[in-house]
């Protein structure tokens, strides 16, 4: 799991290898893009995919690198998560999913003014759940759960996670990893999908979809937490 960078030039570059939108893809499973063990200092080596490119995009780990360990992660304009075994690579967030996401954030951030025994992460909230890293859009925790002054990741699920529909993720992929989440402790997974102004709250109990004029169900573990659905939109209009 990365933090979101500002990406520079007419393609995307990372670790000195910049994705331009033309030519081919290499087949799946056989080779990996390759990036420098960090600190190195990026190098020119180029790799040029389509446009049409389904992200996310495998890496080959760096030299040292050890999931638990942010200092280890290849610094790139985008995002990483590991999942799997696998290193994946999505570009930075589009100007919609980036809105959104500081919507969804604010309402937590004033919600806790009043439940100050929780502590809310955003900006890429990372993650260690079983041997997975993941970066939340943002989620919730019992504050006593969290250590504040910890460098690294945090290895208690939260009891919500947030994401945020975008470019290279749509409904389908975030329902998908909603059950991932789900399967890993988190208790309830609102899915903020821009192009519908919707939400969907996902839950071991099932899912429901909720649209502008409505407030989001109340968890009971989250108390006061209800926001209206067209707060996550404020900005898109």
């Amino acid at each position: 799991m990365q933090c979101k960078a500002t990406p520079r030039g007419s393609g995307r570059a990372f670790a000195g290898t910049r994705l331009a939108c033309e030519v081919f893809l290499l087949p799946p499973r056989t080779r990996r893009a390759t990036i420098p063990a960090m600190p190195s200092e990026p190098y020119s080596e180029t790799i040029r995919v389509p446009a049409a490119v389904r992200f996310p995009v495998e890496l080959e780990p760096p030299e040292g690198f050890r999931p638990e360990d942010p200092a280890s992660w290849p610094r790139i304009d985008g995002r990483l998560e590991w999942v799997g075994g696998r290193l994946l690579y999505m570009p930075p967030c589009g100007v919609v999913q980036q809105g959104v996401s500081v919507s969804a954030v604010g309402i937590l951030d004033r919600w806790l003014d009043e439940h100050p025994e929780f502590f809310v992460g955003g900006n890429e909230a990372g993650l260690i759940l079983g041997k997975d890293v993941r970066g939340a859009e943002a989620a919730v925790w019992r504050r006593d759960a969290v250590d504040p002054r910890t460098t690294g990741y945090v290895r208690v699920p939260p009891i919500l996670v947030i994401e945020v529909a975008g470019r290279e993720e749509g409904e389908t992929e975030l329902w998908k990893k909603a059950r991932w989440y789900l399967g890993h402790g988190v208790a309830a997974v609102w899915l903020a999908l821009p192009k519908t102004l919707e939400v969907v709250v996902v839950t071991a109990a099932g899912e429901t979809r909720h649209a502008t004029g409505d407030r989001l169900p109340p968890h009971p573990a989250l108390p006061g937490l209800e926001p209206p659905v067209e707060r996550f939109f404020r900005q898109l209009g």
